[in-house]
């Protein structure tokens, strides 16, 4: 995958159309080296993730250098083709996203090679900068502000900002939504954990609540700081939601970003759970109503999260990967060595092991994780006697959140939950009232 490793090139292009003198300026088995663009120096810029972060180098005809060294991701995962994380202003300067965690922020690298940030109400910028002059256009989105296409004029320090375009949601940001607070979970290995914690829309400081922990997708993706509407679907009515960038997730380097590879459905599970753990001990979340929920790479961790002893008492699994090994043969070519590095660890969801209430959303149509695999999963399950709820959407593809079932899925995903609540608690009565 060009996140593991990508290269870069140059060469000259010969009158007869011939490429001649050909030379690796970037990348390898070890190294991603991404984004190349030509500046109005002559020089060729790329990103390259040699230090352990994604930061921008020169080359100059004969050495490559680093801009300007950053503790930061100056680079998106390259899911899709066309980014642009840097630009080129016209007085020279060149200006960059930089993701950090779940933080995005915009910076200056001036003529010196200072880097300075740009004051912004965005916490979240999409890889798609486009420069003229020393006008620099962005799509930024926020906890409380949805995406907005805008242009920053960086010409003088009187900064000025011009929105050109709002998010069809726009309307909805009059609304009361819930804003995350930043929660650090310490695991057994010593590492840090990073989690965006949404309590329950209009909730008091000492908010008690059902718990929903989502496991992004991906795994190779990350939490993102920016104003999420299955978030307030789930806040709305009551749920906290926590989001949880696991080991393997972006914005934390390329060492924390490969050390889920041979590892997938264990380490990712036991920092769900660990931040799951950690809200419990500290009363936020109510015992015996904490959920997990995931799609396609998250709803594998989902689904392995409930075949465990642990903190969840049940789980939604959307567009879920239910056996690795056979995910790397059906899925789609451009993702199939991501499948493969991936493979190795907790193994494929096995029904026997599976020791919690299961609801699994799933489009006919899905060309990443066939929809066989799920109904299979779910006629094993039944067999066993542990019947899951499952949601089959017909004509639907991968990616359920954008498509015209949405609604129904988070509908039925609420619905799973309080039914497990509801039993919950029901079986505690039981036990209260000498009944069980």
């Amino acid at each position: 995958m060009p996140w593991d490793a990508c290269e870069v090139w140059v060469a000259s292009y010969s009158p007869r159309g011939v490429i001649e003198n050909s030379v690796k300026l970037a990348g390898g088995p070890g190294e991603s080296a991404l984004e190349p663009q030509w500046g109005p120096d002559g020089a060729l810029y790329f990103v390259s993730d040699r230090s352990g972060w994604w930061n921008l180098y020169r080359w100059d005809g004969l050495n490559v250098r680093t801009v300007a060294p950053i503790a930061g991701e100056c680079a998106a995962e390259p899911w899709e083709l066309g980014y642009a994380s840097y630009g080129f202003l016209g007085d020279g300067r060149i200006v960059m996203a930089v993701q950090e965690g779940p933080r995005h922020r915009l910076v200056v690298i001036e003529l010196d090679g200072t880097v300075r940030p740009v004051d912004l109400p965005y916490t979240s910028i999409k890889p798609y900068l486009a420069v003229q002059g020393t006008t620099v256009a962005l799509i930024g989105s926020s906890p409380t502000v949805a995406p907005q296409v805008v242009l920053i004029d960086l010409a003088d320090g009187n900064l000025q900002v011009e929105v050109l375009a709002r998010s069809e949601h726009a309307a909805l940001e009059r609304a009361r939504v819930s804003t995350p607070t930043e929660l650090r979970v310490r695991v057994a290995s010593g590492r840090e954990v990073l989690a965006l914690v949404y309590p329950p829309t209009g909730s008091a400081a000492d908010w008690r609540a059902p718990v929903i922990v989502r496991a992004h997708p991906g795994p190779t993706a990350s939490c993102l700081l920016r104003l999420d509407w299955q978030v307030q679907f789930f806040t709305s009515r009551g749920f906290a939601v926590v989001d949880v960038d696991y080991l393997g997730s972006t914005g934390y380097g390329r060492a924390f970003r490969e050390s889920l590879y041979g590892r997938w459905g264990l380490d990712d599970v036991d920092d769900c759970a660990a931040v799951a753990v950690h809200l419990l001990s500290t009363g936020r979340a109510v015992p015996g109503q904490v959920f997990i929920r995931g799609a396609s790479a998250g709803g594998y961790t989902a689904l392995h999260a409930v075949a465990q002893d642990g903190p969840f008492a049940a789980a939604t699994a959307v567009s879920a990967v239910v056996d690795p090994d056979r995910w790397a043969q059906t899925v789609p070519r451009f993702q199939r060595a991501h499948a493969m590095r991936l493979r190795g660890g907790a193994g494929p969801v096995r029904a026997a092991a599976v020791q919690r209430p299961v609801l699994l959303i799933h489009g006919t149509a899905d060309e990443v994780a066939v929809v066989e695999d799920v109904r299979d999963l779910a006629d094993e399950l039944t067999s066993l006697g542990v019947a899951p709820e499952v949601l089959i959407l017909p004509d639907v593809g991968h990616y359920v959140a954008s498509s015209g079932r949405a609604g129904a899925a988070l509908e039925a995903e609420v619905a799973h939950y309080r039914s497990v609540s509801a039993d919950a608690t029901n079986d505690q009565h039981g036990l209260y009232s000498g009944q069980g």
